[in-house]
């Protein structure tokens, strides 16, 4: 059945599923558990900020999304599809659904950035060169930068450069974009610019958006939804004003950015008078 001749009841009962979901997912590196029982649904059409203390688990979650990392226990569905039952060929035609901005970008530096944009529409399609190209000139016009096609790589700055990986995240009109730490490194005038492009093309596009991000302020100004992580759990979600106001000793210290509570400054050592040998105030 094509989207046109869908019923109403065919329609409402996809958008009540969550594009993306995970049920009692476990999952690690090697023996280390990062993942421990997570469940977690993200909600379409919306910008979805996922947060939380380094090494807790969030581009654990983005691998996870995207196959290219299995739980141990537990599902991770895609539009209602657990993509552990898919072969080859099925993951990558979900994958085709998904867009993803890499942290730095992560351009093909031997290749200019027109070319960088149109690979995925050239590896994915069958569309004609002129097809292509029109393509390529609407998505890197969407992001301000139609008039460095001819560039290449290094004569691009970082920002421009996570712009045009933004382009070509969006080459095939994706159904999901996920963005692992798109605001890092970037001087004021491009961070703005970037998280007003996130907002700015998951409204204008209708997709949904998972952003990975320590920014707080700039990830509460774009995001309808908050999912924070830490200790291998989904520790708490909502609002980004809920979160803001959360009582929870974690959520609390680290969205109010405060130097003292569940996480501490000191990592764990021994006593001082072991380390240093002292005894009885002396050496």
């Amino acid at each position: 059945m094509s989207p046109a001749s869908a019923s109403p009841a065919s329609e409402a009962a996809s958008a009540a599923t969550p594009l993306v979901e995970l049920r009692r997912v476990t999952c690690g590196y090697g023996d280390k558990v990062i993942l421990r029982d997570v469940d977690l649904k993200l909600p379409r059409g919306q910008v979805t900020g996922l947060m939380g203390t380094s090494g807790g688990g969030k581009t654990t979650i983005l691998r996870l999304i995207s196959g290219q990392l299995a739980p141990w226990q537990g599902q991770v569905l895609f539009d209602g599809v657990d993509l552990a039952t898919l072969d080859r060929a099925g993951l990558y035609a979900v994958r085709r659904r998904m867009g993803m901005l890499f942290q730095f970008g992560a351009l093909f530096t031997d290749l200019s950035v027109f070319d960088n944009v149109a690979f995925p529409l050239r590896e994915h399609t069958n569309l004609s060169a002129a097809m292509i190209r029109d393509l390529v000139l609407m998505k890197l016009n969407a992001v301000g930068l139609r008039g460095a096609r001819d560039l290449m790589p290094s004569q691009v700055s970082g920002g421009m450069a996570r712009r045009i990986a933004l382009a070509r995240a969006i080459s095939l009109d994706p159904e999901l974009i996920m963005y692992d730490e798109p605001f890092a490194g970037l001087d004021p005038i491009s961070l703005g610019m970037a998280a007003r492009l996130i907002r700015e093309l998951n409204d204008a596009l209708g997709v949904s958006s998972i952003v990975v991000s320590h920014d707080v302020d700039e990830t509460f100004a774009i995001a309808d939804h908050i999912v924070f992580i830490a200790n291998g759990g989904l520790v708490a979600e909502g609002s980004p004003e809920s979160m803001r106001q959360s009582k929870d000793p974690l959520v609390h210290q680290f969205f109010n950015a405060e130097p003292e509570g569940p996480v501490h400054f000191h990592y764990p050592a021994p006593a001082v008078e072991q380390d240093y040998g002292v005894q009885g105030g002396r050496r």
